[in-house]
């Protein structure tokens, strides 16, 4: 054991989370008011609420029109400007540069990531969507992969209880395939979208535009929303952080909470090697870490251990914790690293919507509207050219107004009048859990930590791209219905990771022949080793995914104690 000059009890802690973000944040959490020590390990620097630079900066504040200039592009972010909108000045500090951070790709893989405490917490899009038994029931009905260990009733409370500390804004529309939550009351709806709602809605009765459910406090409760927090200030400048803690992220909700038992420690600039395996015990004892600006090696020692270092982050790990038990990493089923998922988008349309010359919106919401999948949910909506389905996101406004032929006092005059109306809606599909989508490690390549370099293989196939023609037309159809012109839509195709939705890689199953983990997102082999994060994940699904890890989350961190309480851990 490589333990520190003093001894084996400093670094002794009852549970170990690994990773700080949107799961690793409410791990910590729950752990700690159940009165765990708790270490937290963050493999990137510390940060603490309120550390947001650019935070209050106005539009002309930022150089370059808030663009990154193409000589640091092309050393820093030569790969996540192949996306060409992610990168930009106002946030650029939360991002990873990718000639620190190598990784190599078999097929185009966008991996975004940010090494802070916090993670990408602060950069989140904050949109809440619970799952259904729609999709927990998919894979079993239609013979894909495998079957969902759980279904909607086990993790319903853990909704509820989850997004009453959240703090999700929504409008309940009774819809079976994104079931209703406890929401705050939505972000409404401007006229615009509003006209789109009920125009769609007699065209098409079965898709519905609805305020976008989002993490943000459109009212503040003290009692409930703890930690450093307070209500909306519409700013939308979310992406940089939020000095008033309005949205959620785990620098202003969870890791205060857990600060405040008392119990919380977080150790920053620790980069999380492998997972220790005691075989005479037959559990994991621990964790080997290396500290990333000393060099050192640590082991840090626990009694149960929560990996939430994100979906690429936990699976490396597990794959990098090699042992003569455990010769392949931490599993024996052979599926650690494959059925890598992701949405895919790169799809939509957008267009002109004629009249409301009189009227405006007030404030800059941080979510625009919702349009929750509407294919494959039952018998009149099935399709024969693809299984699953997408959703939609997007929103209406009025732009600048560039006039034409306008001089003079003329053109001061017209160019301070608003533009007319323009919707706009990006479409998000499913990706199949496909085994031979994964990741690996090559040991005969290191980062300059030591870690194996990550190697993505994955892709979108037929389905995916038969789902894209349908989810642009549909886009179509709805903005003329609500009387659009000038519809233009558009269809390119995303590599998996651009949505930064990853998921998959240790997957839920019930067979510890197929799957990682079982129905308490314990692994089948390691008893103590919990995965709660994106790795989980049996399927995509169509909604963004982070409310349902943190269910799966406290519902975890649950079971882990009544076991403890059992002496079965």
């Amino acid at each position: 054991m490589n333990y520190n000059a003093k001894g084996k009890a400093e670094v002794t802690y009852d549970a170990i989370v690994v990773g700080s973000g949107i799961s690793g944040g409410f791990a910590a959490m729950e752990l700690c008011k159940k009165g765990y020590k708790t270490l937290v390990l963050e493999r990137g620097r510390m940060l603490k609420h309120g550390e947001y630079p650019t935070a209050g900066l106005d539009p002309w504040d930022l150089s370059n029109q808030n663009r990154v200039t193409a000589e640091e592009t092309a050393k820093h972010y030569f790969k996540q400007d192949r996306l060409n909108w992610w990168v930009r000045e106002d946030h650029k500090h939360f991002i990873n540069k990718d000639d620190e951070y190598p990784y190599d790709e078999v097929k185009r893989f966008d991996w975004i990531r940010g090494h802070h405490v916090g993670g990408r917490s602060l950069m989140w899009g904050r949109h809440c969507y619970r799952w259904s038994d729609i999709d927990f029931e998919a894979n079993a009905k239609e013979g894909i992969a495998i079957d969902w260990p759980i279904r909607y009733k086990d993790i319903e409370p853990w909704y509820d209880y989850v997004e009453t500390f959240v703090g999700v804004s929504g409008q309940k529309e009774g819809l079976k395939q994104v079931p209703d939550g406890k929401f705050l009351p939505p972000f409404p709806l401007n006229c615009a979208e509003q006209h789109m709602r009920e125009a769609v809605a007699k065209v098409y009765p079965g898709r519905v535009v609805t305020p976008g459910r989002v993490a943000n406090l459109s009212q503040y409760d003290p009692a409930v929303h703890k930690g450093s927090r307070g209500q909306c200030q519409t700013r939308n400048r979310c992406v940089r952080g939020c000095p008033y803690g309005a949205y959620f992220s785990s620098l202003s909700a969870t890791l205060p909470v857990a600060e405040e038992t008392g119990n919380l420690t977080i150790r920053a600039n620790s980069i999380v090697h492998e997972i220790i395996f005691d075989k005479e015990l037959g559990k994991a004892s621990g964790v080997r870490v290396k500290d990333r600006e000393t060099g050192e090696e640590i082991d840090f020692l626990a009694r149960i251990i929560f990996c939430n270092a994100s979906t690429v982050g936990t699976t490396a790990i597990l794959l990098n914790s090699r042992s003569d038990e455990f010769p392949d990493g931490l599993d024996t089923s052979g599926e650690l690293g494959h059925n890598m998922m992701d949405h895919h988008y790169g799809m939509g349309a957008s267009g002109t919507l004629p009249g409301f010359e009189d009227t405006y919106y007030k404030g800059r919401r941080p979510g625009g509207f919702y349009i929750p999948r509407f294919r494959n949910i039952d018998k009149a909506s099935q399709r024969t050219d693809y299984v699953r389905g997408f959703g939609y996101q997007g929103q209406a406004g009025r732009g600048n107004n560039i006039p034409q032929g306008v001089l003079g006092a003329d053109l001061k005059k017209t160019i301070f009048e608003p533009g007319p109306y323009h919707i706009s809606m990006t479409c998000f599909g499913e990706l199949l859990p496909y085994h031979d989508n994964k990741m690996f490690l090559n040991f005969d390549k290191k980062d300059k930590h030591g870690m194996p370099i990550i190697t993505f293989d994955a892709s979108l196939r037929d389905n995916e791209m038969n789902m894209r023609a349908d989810g642009v037309q549909c886009a179509i159809e709805m903005l003329e219905a609500a009387g659009c012109k000038d519809i233009t839509s558009y269809n390119d195709a995303t590599a998996p990771g651009a949505c930064i939705h990853e998921m998959g890689t240790a997957r839920m199953g019930k067979d510890p022949n197929t799957s990682v983990l079982n129905k308490w997102n314990q692994l089948h082999k390691v008893p103590n080793v919990f995965v709660t994060d994106g790795a989980c994940m049996t399927s995509a699904g169509t909604q963004n995914p982070s409310i349902t890890y943190m269910a799966l989350t406290a519902r975890a961190v649950d079971y882990a104690h009544k076991q403890v309480n059992d002496g079965k851990l």
